[in-house]
């Protein structure tokens, strides 16, 4: 039987909270080593995977009309930052009240306690994290402009291919062993006493990040309804094929076909539809930015690390930058905030192979579903005021 990512999560959860509370600590520690050395792969990986998607996705931006382009970056981007910031002041607000203080208390009373591994691999990433960002910059902006006018298009397609390549090393590699991991992780967590405490906070965390993800969706279509002067709720109910398709496969990319068809119910041309929901499928990250900062605010809640709106606003900006053209796949997104997380936790804290960020990742992809409709369900907002914009002023 073929069964998505996150029913598989779900199972490695309950696997991982199982051997760490009735099977021996041989046991424990041969999981705890496997998820390490994918841990450690992972490290390796996500450079790579940085230069590639980043690289492409810059260097795509410069196909299509100048001034819709700047508009729909603008409103992609902008509107990843609201998101962002609009959940780390509600999560901030709410979620204290889940966490009491003996919880917090458990929980840091467990921090040092941890299962360790029989052995591990050293493979250092061949870029740190911030030279591949910055190459990636550097090589899809020249790309962009130069690419089929100062310079051939072999570079760009050697890029491509590049890109191609990480994407079928995410898909059959990286996504597949994401349980093994996660299972890893609560393995360690349960046999140290963590996973509990964990588990009874955050199930109210899931329920507020959903709503915000619900409510932004209505605000969207709210303020593009009254741009266009479309009737909102006709907008939201023509978006419910393109959200029900992104909770079941997960991606941005994969729901584009079913997107232009919702695009097409709301009336959007199909110049505008064409050009502007493959590219917010890539750029437009609100739903994910969403999932990110509430999850990131309660694993700092809960291991005590301080956070407040003057660090969560550069992290937001950078990371609506670097989601550019993240995967498709199930738990892109999270992989490429990963290395940006000391933003948030501290250097320390926000090492990607540490059980924070595991955690992290344990997370976000439980409701990976949820924010990708978000997210799609947003490409059509933005689609709807960009028609609107071409018709009343750039058309006319």
């Amino acid at each position: 039987m073929k069964m998505g990512l996150v029913p598989k999560l779900i199972i490695a959860i309950i696997v991982g909270i199982l051997i760490g509370m009735y099977l021996p600590l041989w046991v424990c520690r041969t999981v705890v080593t496997a998820s390490g050395i994918f841990s450690t792969f992972l490290k390796f990986v996500i450079p790579l995977m940085i230069l590639a998607y980043v690289t492409m996705g810059i260097a795509d931006l410069s196909q299509g009309a100048g001034k819709l382009l700047i508009i729909t970056v603008i409103l992609a981007y902008g509107s990843t930052l609201i998101a962002g910031s609009a959940s780390f002041l509600i999560s901030n607000s709410l979620f204290p009240s889940f966490m009491s203080p003996d919880a917090l208390a458990k929980i840091q009373a467990t921090a040092d306690k941890s299962v360790a591994s029989y052995f591990s691999l050293s493979i250092p990433p061949l870029l740190d994290t911030l030279s591949a960002v910055v190459m990636a910059f550097m090589l899809g902006l020249c790309l962009s402009s130069m690419k089929g006018k100062e310079i051939g298009m072999s570079l760009y397609n050697g890029m491509k291919d590049f890109s191609g390549i990480i994407d079928k090393v995410l898909n059959h590699v990286i996504v597949p062993l994401l349980p093994l991991y996660i299972c890893g992780t609560f393995v360690d967590m349960t046999y140290s006493g963590k996973t509990f405490t964990i588990l009874g906070i955050l199930w109210k965390v899931f329920l507020v990040v959903i709503a915000m993800h619900l409510c932004y969706i209505v605000i969207q279509f709210i303020i593009a309804g009254a741009f266009s002067g479309k009737n909102p709720i006709k907008l939201i109910i023509n978006q419910i094929p393109g959200y029900a398709t992104a909770l079941g496969t997960q991606s941005s990319a994969a729901t584009i076909p079913v997107n232009l068809k919702c695009a097409e119910h709301d009336g959007i041309s199909a110049e505008i539809r064409n050009f502007v929901v493959p590219l917010c499928a890539n750029i437009h990250m609100c739903g994910s930015m969403i999932t990110i900062t509430a999850c990131a605010t309660a694993v700092c809640m809960m291991n005590n690390l301080p956070i407040n709106l003057a660090t969560v606003v550069p992290f937001i900006m950078t990371l609506g930058v670097a989601m550019v053209a993240s995967p498709g796949a199930p738990g892109g997104s999270i992989m490429t905030a990963l290395p940006f997380l000391y933003m948030i936790f501290g250097t320390e804290a926000g090492d990607p192979n540490g059980p924070i960020c595991a955690i992290m990742v344990a997370l976000y992809i439980t409701q990976d579903s949820f924010g990708t409709a978000c997210n799609v369900s947003g490409d059509n907002a933005i689609g709807v005021v960009v028609d609107a914009i071409y018709t009343k002023w750039i058309k006319a």
